[in-house]
C-alpha cells in the first residue's frame, strides 16, 4: 500500500507460438511487507532475479477505481509454457479521449497483453540487456517483429 492507494502487481507471462501469435497467461499479487514491485513480479511466476534466459520488465500501469494501482510486468517467456494461456487476438490500443485525458475509458487484460508485446518490440530494438536475452530465443524475435508489422498491436501495417 501507497499512502491511500492498494497497489497490486499484474505478470503477463508471454509466449509466441509458431505462425508469430502471442499468448499469455497472468497472475496478480500484492507485495509483501518490504518487498519491491519488482520481487513480487518475480515470485509470481517462480523467476529468481539472477535468471539470464527470462526478461521481467515493468511495461504498463492503471488505476481501477475499486482496486487501487496495478502495475504491469511482461515476463517472457513464459516459464511454464505448458500451461494454459489466453491467445492474445488482434486489438485496437486502448486510448484516452482527448490530449489531456489519458486513461481510456475501458481497458481489458488484452489490451493490456498488447501493450506489453509492443514494449517487449521497443525493448528489442533498443535495450541491449533485453535484446540479447530475447535473442536467445531464437523464435521470440521474429515473432515480435511480426507482430508489430503484421499490425496485430493496433498499429497500421506498413504500405
Amino acid at each position: 500500500m501507497t499512502g491511500r492507494h492498494v497497489v497490486r502487481v499484474e505478470t503477463l507471462m508471454l509466449r509466441a507460438g509458431a505462425d508469430g501469435s502471442w499468448a499469455y497467461r497472468r497472475a496478480e499479487v500484492r507485495p509483501e511487507p518490504g518487498e519491491s514491485p519488482d520481487e513480487a513480479a518475480r515470485r509470481s511466476c517462480g523467476i529468481s532475479a539472477g535468471d539470464p534466459l527470462t526478461v521481467v520488465h515493468s511495461t504498463s500501469w492503471r488505476h481501477l477505481p475499486d482496486a487501487g494501482i496495478v502495475l504491469t510486468y511482461a515476463v517472457c517467456p513464459d516459464p511454464e509454457p505448458w500451461l494454459p494461456a489466453v491467445t492474445l487476438p488482434r486489438l485496437e490500443p486502448a486510448r484516452g479521449a482527448a490530449p489531456a485525458r489519458p486513461a481510456p475509458e475501458r481497458v481489458e487484460v488484452d489490451h493490456v497483453a498488447a501493450h506489453a508485446v509492443r514494449h517487449l518490440a521497443f525493448l528489442l530494438a533498443e535495450d541491449p540487456i533485453v535484446r540479447r536475452t530475447l535473442l536467445r530465443h531464437p523464435a521470440l524475435a521474429p515473432a515480435l517483429e511480426n507482430w508489430v508489422a503484421s499490425g496485430r498491436s493496433g498499429a497500421p501495417a506498413p504500405a
